[in-house]
């Protein structure tokens, strides 16, 4: 029996998940480590501690699947994007810094107002900001000039576990695009980009990269120790976290689109050439010459999150699970123009920092499933902001898959359809970037020809949701509102502390 490894490394925990190659979920562990702030805007992560991290989840989800580790056929790795994860000259762990970073923003700050900005978007296809892998490489440039020249390696979290696994220095095509550290759409490195970042005769410290499905490594025999695997197990390239979770969903065809509702809104559509004026948030390579284009803030189920341990789960009957309760009263709801508009900005605005939540248009015959079902929709609507983003592109959305924790409300997936009057659709699998993971991993090994018979085996449709006409309607006079305050808002929300 073949079974297939994922790993889904994020800012605080790493998962392991194996399936089989029919896409069966058989078991899970993960492990979270500790984050630091020597500074302020600075946040870290030891890296022998990010291993450990890794190596105790892998050898738990195995001894919970109860397997041998020599039927793993292959493992593949999914990490969040961007951060700066560093080897000195010698291979050794030197700097692990996460992608909600800061230090460099006033770098940023300067690159937009001395023109350096426009001159990496031109060839990276995509806007440097703080926690960037080349920009923070920039930045300690400048500012700790002794600690960059011990810099050997720079990649990304999952390349620094995938090191760990297979004692090989490599990165993929999807995490060192994602990081605007290749000129798009070639996809390699490039001279003038490195001296658009000031990075000049850098590129030594940039790892090779490879196909996400290409085998890079095989485990060692010190990391099948630690993790307990068997030596000589094939490492793919793996995948930045959110092609990975595309993937994971089955979004396979061009036009289609991942939506991912978790702690930041991720809105993704892969298309057959990216978008060369004004080019959305990040663009990544997908497969082959095709890319993903990617729209993204901190404005979905955070608030949801929030909402629940401030305002429900304090209160919330032992009987009902509050998740539970939530779902129900929201689903007591239909849209009306009577409901309050909820935006949620709980962590700023993908395009204002400043910008604040709010629920607006509250009356006193407004009850607390009102206010749930309009901060379900919000969350939608801000969503259906970056699709629109995309489409105003030129880019087509012909139907969309919902991952993330907002999808494993059917209330929350029906609204989603209806806001963006789009098909929607949820998959089986909830663990999506350790699936996309495990497929690149499939292919890798010749379980699969490509990512598209990878998603065909692995990946099964649990729910579909079409849009309701009559809710669409009421939906779209509402987003006009909703749409409207932000914008009368604007000026309003930078009072705020200052």
């Amino acid at each position: 029996m073949a079974y297939l490894l994922g790993l889904d490394a994020g800012n605080t925990m790493v998962k392991a998940v194996l399936f089989s190659i029919d896409g069966v979920e058989l078991a899970v562990a993960e492990k979270g480590g500790s984050t630091r702030h020597p500074r302020p805007g600075h946040v870290e992560r030891d890296l022998d501690e990010l291993w450990a991290c890794a190596a105790a989840a892998i050898r738990g989800c195995i001894a919970r699947a109860g397997i041998d580790p020599a039927e793993i056929a292959a493992i593949g790795c999914a990490g969040h994007g961007n951060g700066l994860y560093a080897l000195d000259r010698d291979r050794q762990p030197l700097m692990g810094i996460q992608s909600i970073d800061v230090r460099a923003g006033g770098l940023v700050e300067r690159w937009n107002r001395d023109g350096t900005t426009d001159r990496i978007c031109r060839l990276a296809l995509q806007r440097p900001w703080a926690a960037q892998l080349p920009t923070l490489l920039s930045h300690i440039r400048e500012t700790d000039p002794e600690t960059f020249a011990r810099i050997g390696t720079a990649f990304t979290c999952k390349d620094y576990i995938a090191f760990r696994l297979t004692g090989e220095v490599a990165s993929d095509e999807t995490d060192m695009s994602g990081a605007a550290c290749l000129k798009l759409p070639e996809g390699r490195y490039d001279d003038e980009l490195l001296a658009a970042y000031g990075l000049e005769g850098c590129g030594g410290i940039l790892p090779p990269v490879h196909r996400s499905s290409a085998v890079t490594g095989r485990v060692t025999a010190r990391a099948a120790a630690d993790a307990g695997l068997a030596a000589g197990t094939p490492v793919v390239g793996g995948l930045f976290d959110v092609i990975a979770s595309a993937l994971g969903s089955g979004v396979v065809r061009t036009g289609a689109a991942s939506l991912v509702a978790g702690t930041w809104s991720i809105n993704q559509v892969i298309v057959d050439d990216p978008i060369r004026d004004n080019p959305p948030f990040i663009t990544s390579v997908y497969e082959g010459s095709r890319f993903m284009e990617v729209e993204a803030s901190a404005t979905s189920a955070a608030n949801l999150e929030w909402f629940m341990r401030e305002w429900v789960a304090p209160e919330a009957d032992a009987a009902e699970r509050p998740y539970d309760m939530v779902n129900r009263l929201a689903g007591t709801v239909r849209p009306s123009a009577d409901l309050p508009i909820f935006h949620p900005f709980l962590f700023g605005a993908g395009d204002d920092a400043a910008a604040r939540a709010g629920f607006f248009g509250l009356a006193g015959w407004h009850q607390r499933a009102d206010l749930m079902f309009a901060l379900f929709e919000g969350v939608a609507f801000g969503h259906r902001a970056h699709v629109d983003n995309l489409r105003h592109r030129g880019i087509t959305v012909e139907d969309a898959v919902l991952s993330g924790g907002g999808a494993r409300s059917r209330v929350w997936s029906q609204i989603f359809a209806d806001v963006l009057t789009l098909p929607v659709t949820v998959t089986r699998c909830q663990e999506t970037g350790a699936l996309g993971a495990a497929m690149v991993a499939g292919v890798g090994a010749g379980i699969f020809p490509d990512f598209a018979a990878a998603a065909a085996r692995m990946v099964v449709v649990d729910r579909a949701h079409e849009p309701d006409a009559a809710a669409a309607e009421i939906h779209d006079r509402r987003y006009g509102v909703y749409t409207t305050l932000v914008e009368a808002l604007r000026p309003h929300w930078k009072r705020w502390g200052s």
